[in-house]
Parts: C-alpha cells; sequence; structure tokens
C-alpha cells in the first residue's frame, strides 16, 4: 500500500515535472518570438535610417561634384582663355614685325638706289677732277719752266736753298721754344719737388737718439767694486773675456764704465752685471753662466724688436733672418745715429714720398727699412765689401723683390738706379741724416769746415766780415759799402756760392747772404 502510494507519488512528481518542463519551453518560444520581432522592427528603424542618411550623403556628393565640375569649368575656360590670349598676341607682334621688316625693306631699295645716284654723280666729279688736274700739272710744269729761266736756277736747287733757309729758322725756333720749355720744367719740377720732400718731412715725427761706446752701471756702494773684481781681479777679467767688453773700475763714485764699439756687447756685459750684483754670487763660474743666459735673452729680444718693428710699418713676408737683422740694428749706430731708429724713419719717409709719386708705398718702406742691413755684418770677411752691395746680396739671397734689392744697392751709387725706388731710398735717407742733430760729428772737422766758409768769404775783395752761422748751413757775409755796390753784392753771393760748391764738402746746403748797408750818424746836442 505504501508502496503504492509512493509510486503514485513519484509519478506525480514525474508528470509535474514534465508539465513544468513544457510551461518553461513555451515561455521561452514566446521570449524569442517577442525578441525576433523587436529584432525586426529594430533593424528596420536601422535600415529606413541608413536609406535617409544614405540619401542626403548622395546628395551631398552629386553638390560637390556640380561645384567640383563648375570650378573646373571655369578653370578651363580661363586657360583657353589665356591660351587665345597668348596666340592673339604673337600675332600681332608677327604682324608688327612683319610691317616692320617691309618697312626697313622700303628703307634699304631706297637708300640703295640714292647711292648708286651718288656713285655715278661722285664717278663723274672724278673725271672732271682728273681732266683739271692734268690741267693743273700742265700749267705748274709750264710755270716752273718759266721761273728757271727768270731766276737761272733749276727746281731743284731753289729746293734746296729755301729748305736750308727753312732748317736754320727752324733751329733757331726750337732752340728758343727748347730752352723756355726746360726752364719752365726746371721751375716747375723744383716746385713740386720741394712741395713732396716738405710734406712728407712735416707728415714724419722725428726723433733724435745718438749712441755712446761707453755705458756706465751705476751701483749702491763703492763695496760692490772690490766683489765685481774679485780675488786678484778674477771675475773682472772673466766678465771681460766672456762679454769682449772693458770693464773700467775707477775712483768715480757708484759708477762703474763700460766700453765698447759693439752695442750688443756693451748691453750684454750691462744685463749680466746688474744680474750678478742682484744675485750676490759673483765668481768666474758663475759669470760665465750669467754671460750665457743673458746673450740668449738678447738674441731673443733682437727677435722680438725686429717683429715689432716690421709690424708697426705693415711690411709682411720678410724672411726671419732680415727680421733679425732688422732688430739686430738696434744695436747699431752710424754716425751716433741709431741704425734703427734711421732706417724706420728712412721707411716712413719712403712711403709718404712713394704715395705721394704714384708708386707702390709697401714697397718703398720694405727698401726703406732695408736699405742699411749691410751696417751689421755677420762675419769680419763682409765688413770689407760695401754696406749697400752686402746689403742687396742678403735681399737677393732671401728672395726680396728685383726693385727693393736695386734701392738698397744704389743708393750710394755703388751700382746702376734701376728703378723709381732706388733715387726715392737715396733722398730719403739723405734728408734722414741731413737733420741738424741727427749724426755727431766729430767736433775738429766742424769747428775747421766752419772756419773753410769763412775763409772763402775772405778770399773776396771788398768782404768786411764773414760769419758761418746755423751749423755751417748759412754763411752771412758783411762787404764794405763804398767797395761794393748793389749789382756788385749779388754777383758776389754767385761767386762765393760757386767756389763753396766746387771746393768744399759738406752736408745739405749751404745759404750766401751778403750784406751791404751804408750808415749815416750824426749826433744832436
Amino acid at each position: 500500500m505504501e508502496s503504492n502510494i509512493i509510486l503514485i507519488a513519484l509519478g506525480a512528481a514525474v508528470i509535474g515535472l514534465i508539465l513544468g518542463l513544457a510551461i518553461s519551453k513555451a515561455r521561452e518560444k514566446s521570449n524569442a518570438s517577442q525578441l525576433t520581432k523587436n529584432a525586426k522592427r529594430e533593424a528596420n528603424s536601422i535600415i529606413s535610417k541608413a536609406k535617409l542618411e544614405g540619401d542626403s550623403i548622395k546628395k551631398d556628393k552629386m553638390f560637390q561634384a556640380k561645384e567640383r565640375f563648375l570650378e573646373l569649368k571655369s578653370e578651363h575656360e580661363q586657360v583657353i582663355l589665356s591660351r587665345e590670349k597668348k596666340m592673339s598676341e604673337a600675332e600681332k607682334r608677327s604682324r608688327d614685325k612683319e610691317s616692320q621688316i617691309s618697312s626697313e625693306l622700303s628703307k634699304n631699295k631706297k637708300l640703295s638706289t640714292e647711292f648708286e645716284s651718288k656713285i655715278k654723280d661722285y664717278d663723274h666729279r672724278l673725271q672732271i677732277l682728273n681732266k683739271r688736274k692734268e690741267e693743273l700739272d700742265k700749267a705748274h710744269k709750264s710755270q716752273i719752266l718759266q721761273l728757271e729761266v727768270i731766276s737761272g736756277l733749276s727746281a731743284e736747287d731753289a729746293k734746296h736753298q729755301l729748305v736750308e733757309s727753312l732748317k736754320s729758322e727752324a733751329k733757331n725756333d726750337a732752340m728758343v721754344f727748347i730752352q723756355d720749355t726746360m726752364e719752365e720744367a726746371k721751375l716747375t719740377a723744383e716746385q713740386d719737388a720741394k712741395k713732396i720732400i716738405i710734406n712728407t718731412i712735416q707728415r714724419i715725427g722725428t726723433e733724435e737718439a745718438v749712441d755712446n761706446c761707453v755705458s756706465v752701471f751705476n751701483i749702491e756702494s763703492d763695496d760692490v767694486k772690490g766683489r765685481i773684481i774679485g780675488r786678484e781681479g778674477r771675475n773682472i777679467r772673466a766678465l771681460e773675456a766672456a762679454t769682449g767688453v772693458e770693464i773700467i773700475v775707477d775712483d768715480t763714485p757708484e759708477a762703474i764704465i763700460l766700453s765698447c764699439f759693439d752695442s750688443v756687447r756693451r748691453e750684454v756685459a750691462r744685463l749680466s752685471l746688474h744680474k750678478l750684483v742682484t744675485d750676490g754670487r759673483i765668481h768666474p763660474a758663475r759669470v760665465e753662466e750669467i754671460v750665457k743666459k743673458t746673450k740668449k735673452q738678447i738674441e731673443q729680444e733682437i727677435i722680438e724688436v725686429g717683429k715689432r718693428t716690421v709690424i708697426d710699418l705693415g711690411i709682411h713676408g720678410l724672411h726671419p733672418e732680415l727680421i733679425k737683422t732688422v732688430g739686430r740694428m738696434k744695436y747699431r749706430s752710424s754716425y751716433g745715429q741709431n741704425l734703427l731708429q734711421h732706417s724706420r724713419e728712412v721707411a716712413k719717409l719712403c712711403g709718404v714720398m712713394a704715395a705721394e709719386l704714384g708708386i707702390n708705398p709697401k714697397l718703398a718702406k720694405r727698401a726703406g727699412l732695408l736699405h742699411d742691413i749691410g751696417k751689421v755684418p755677420d762675419a769680419e770677411t763682409d765688413m770689407e765689401t760695401p754696406h749697400a752691395i752686402l746689403g742687396m746680396q742678403w735681399a737677393e739671397k732671401y728672395g726680396e723683390n728685383p726693385e727693393v734689392c736695386n734701392a738698397i744697392g744704389a743708393h750710394h751709387d755703388e751700382i746702376e738706379m734701376k728703378s723709381l725706388l732706388s733715387p726715392i731710398v737715396q733722398v730719403c735717407d739723405a734728408i734722414s741724416g741731413a737733420r741738424p742733430g741727427a749724426r755727431r760729428q766729430v767736433l775738429d772737422s766742424y769747428i775747421q769746415r766752419l772756419k773753410d766758409l769763412e775763409e772763402v768769404a775772405f778770399g773776396f775783395s771788398g768782404v768786411q766780415k764773414a760769419y758761418a752761422i746755423q751749423a755751417g748751413r748759412e754763411l752771412r757775409v758783411i762787404v764794405e759799402s763804398e767797395k761794393v755796390s748793389d749789382e756788385k753784392a749779388g754777383n758776389l753771393s754767385f761767386e762765393i756760392s760757386q767756389k763753396i760748391q766746387t771746393d768744399m764738402t759738406y752736408p745739405g746746403q749751404v745759404k750766401v747772404t751778403v750784406i751791404r748797408e751804408t750808415r749815416a750818424v750824426n749826433i744832436a746836442k
């Protein structure tokens, strides 16, 4: 009974389960159908929207296509219009050229016809002229025959006499013209030369420097003298042997004299003494060491001086050996004048004068700076050669310009002048050396020259007094008014100047001034 109940319950449960499944499937089907319907509706709405958007996009694209078509059409029309315009312009130009060519052809035809007519006219005239020439020749020959008969001379003899007379007359006229021209040229040349020289000298600031053969080394006390002399004079002998300078230690207070003609040696000795005295260690070995170091220092200083000089003057491309030679000129002198300063001055004068004359001023400066390099020889054998020739040889050796080499060699007339630089260097060298105070002269020769000047004046009659003034550059002559007239005073001045010019040797020029005066003195009481 219970089993039946269980079976019934189980059957009922199975049936309920089957019914539940059937019911759930029915619900799912209804939901699915509903979802399908909804999906179809959405799809239909999407399709309708897409159709609407497609229609609008289609309309826009069609509108854009129409606009682009219109733009392209307008551009094409513009291109066509421009082409038509160019073609019309080209046609117009061709028509203009054709008309121009036709007009030129007509002109040429007209000119050719005129030219042919003129040629015919000229031929006709030429024939007439030839006929007239023949007639004139006949008439001329008949006249010559008549003149020969009348004069008794042939045509050749008459021509010869006429030529001779014209020759003498032309010679006289030519001599007068040449004389006037030469006098005018001399006057203008002298004026121009004086102007150029004066301007050049005025533009160059000159300094005066005189070198001596003696240097004075100052010391603080006389006790240092004993240390410099050393035991039995060893220190001073070592210093003299190392430098080649005579060292004079005398009773002069607080001073030692260094004597030598070579300025480089004197400078080496002075600097070495200074270093030894400052250091305090003075003995022969130390002396030799200091002198060697000082020589190297001086050599380096010489090179630096040469470089500075070349840079200051604006000279480029100079050989290092020539630069060193230029630096060595600092320690050389000529007639008491510092050689480097003299060369710098000559270089500046040459540059200015060359610029005034239209010549290359850089080459002129170069030649002026190097003109005296032969005065600083390296070896004893070089001293036998004149300094101008030696300087020229060095310049040629180190590849200088031929004009510069010729100017160096010819500035003392050792060789022939071959360029315009040579007289410029010669003149500027004379200007630099002739300045008052530039060069030192021996006193005796200077006084003798002044006496000789005065003696020349006293050699003429009527001279009362004579005075050489301005370092011998002017001679003032006072004459007796009773013996010398005004006209004779001018002749006397000329004669004295010619006498000085022929009999004496002097730097620069000597101005002769003759003074004549008549005095009437009375005293009122």
